[in-house]
């Protein structure tokens, strides 16, 4: 009890006076290291607030500048998609053209498909090969090049129009992905340290491995103008090879169209001018004949008139021979009519010969008949076919320019 109600220790004065000057020290140390403290906490904030808002203005400033590269390049992808898609439309109407073009060839091949054909139908020495076969023959092989050809020129038209579309939809996409990046490029931009959406994002600096240069990002846009920069110039100069077939090849069938029709018109006239001399031929035969016939019929009565005398010569020949004894003289009478029915009979046998001759000449021009009347008639179906079956068919004809 003594122990618990004993009195604490008691220091010197002197350890008083130290215990004090130590406490002054201390808490002058602390003081000044708390100073310290606070104005190196001072200069780092005023140093963060500095950084921190010098690199969110860069950034600001980066995202502008990234929006206008976007905005540029939107631009130029725009506007080579309108030209791109321009171009196939106009090339679309090209396309139409050549289909015109290639449809309008089938009539005029067929028309003179039908022309060679109908003239087979020609008879006998008509059934020539003349200039009008010729120059059909060559009008159905310039139409077959020219179908050939606009079928071609249709291939490479539709193949073009394909490399057109190919090159307008790599710029809709990369026009799409441009709009999207845009977007988020004007939201990040719209933010603001006060924006209330704005939040912690621990994975947010992690760099995927999907991301390119930005060297790569020009290459890849500039690669789509420069696709569809050369596409549209292939397709320029596409239009202008199609315009100048399409113009050639007019001029080509409708020249050789001119040539058939020129020969058709020429061929026509040689065939009338010898159908008329062959009528005028047959109107002398036809004159001639009559001429024969009536010859003929002379000739005949001449003999038949000859039948009297000669009949009489004979009679009186015959009734002398009868006279009795010395009266049967060979006197001049009986001379003369012996020579008398020789004559007859000779000149009935030269008028029977000319009757047989005359006769040969008669069936001579009958057959001359025959063969010119056959003849014409030819003339008149070849005349029919060039002149009403091909000439009035080839008149539907007419090249159109496309």
């Amino acid at each position: 009890m003594a122990r618990l109600l004993q009195a604490p220790p008691k220091f010197h004065p002197s350890e008083w006076d130290i215990a004090n000057k130590m406490q002054c020290a201390s808490t002058e140390s602390q003081k000044s290291r708390s100073e310290h403290m606070m104005t190196e906490s001072r200069r780092l904030l005023d140093e963060t607030e500095k950084t921190t808002q010098k690199t969110q203005s860069d950034v600001n400033k980066k995202i502008e500048q990234r929006r206008e590269e976007i905005k540029f390049w939107k631009r130029e992808l725009d506007n080579k998609l309108e030209q791109i898609v321009h171009e196939t439309e106009v090339l679309l109407t090209f396309k139409t053209r050549l289909e015109k073009s290639l449809e309008s060839c089938k009539e005029p091949l067929l028309v003179a498909q039908k022309c060679l054909l109908n003239r087979q139908r020609r008879a006998g020495i008509d059934l020539v090969h003349d200039k009008v076969e010729e120059e059909l023959l060559k009008e159905a092989e310039v139409l077959q090049g020219v179908i050939a050809l606009l079928g071609r020129t249709l291939e490479q038209i539709n193949e073009q129009i394909r490399l057109n579309r190919s090159a307008k939809y790599n710029l809709e996409m990369d026009l799409k992905d441009k709009f999207t990046a845009l977007m988020i490029d004007d939201y990040c931009a719209s933010l603001t340290n006060n924006t209330p959406d704005i939040r912690c994002a621990d994975n947010a600096v992690k760099i995927e491995g999907n991301f390119v240069s930005p060297e790569d990002w020009i290459s890849f846009s500039n690669i789509n103008v420069e696709k569809a920069d050369k596409q549209r110039n292939n397709s320029l100069a596409l239009r202008v090879l199609i315009d100048g077939i399409l113009s050639q090849t007019a001029n080509d069938m409708r020249k050789q169209c001119e040539m058939v029709n020129v020969a058709f018109r020429k061929r026509v006239k040689e065939v009338k001018d010898a159908k008329h001399k062959l009528e005028t031929l047959l109107a002398v035969v036809l004159d001639e004949t009559a001429s024969q016939e009536v010859n003929i019929a002379a000739l005949k009565k001449a003999i038949a008139d000859k039948e009297g005398p000669v009949k009489v010569a004979q009679t009186r020949l015959q009734a002398r021979n009868h006279r009795p004894n010395v009266e049967l003289c060979y006197d001049t009478v009986q001379g003369r009519l012996i020579n008398e029915v020789q004559e007859i009979t000779k000149n009935i046998q030269r008028l029977k010969d000319t009757l047989a001759q005359a006769e040969a000449e008669l069936k001579g021009l009958s057959r001359r008949q025959l063969s010119l009347e056959e003849e014409i008639q030819i003339k008149e179906n070849t005349l029919y076919i060039d002149e009403v079956l091909c000439l009035e068919m080839r008149e539907s004809v007419y090249i159109n320019n496309f």
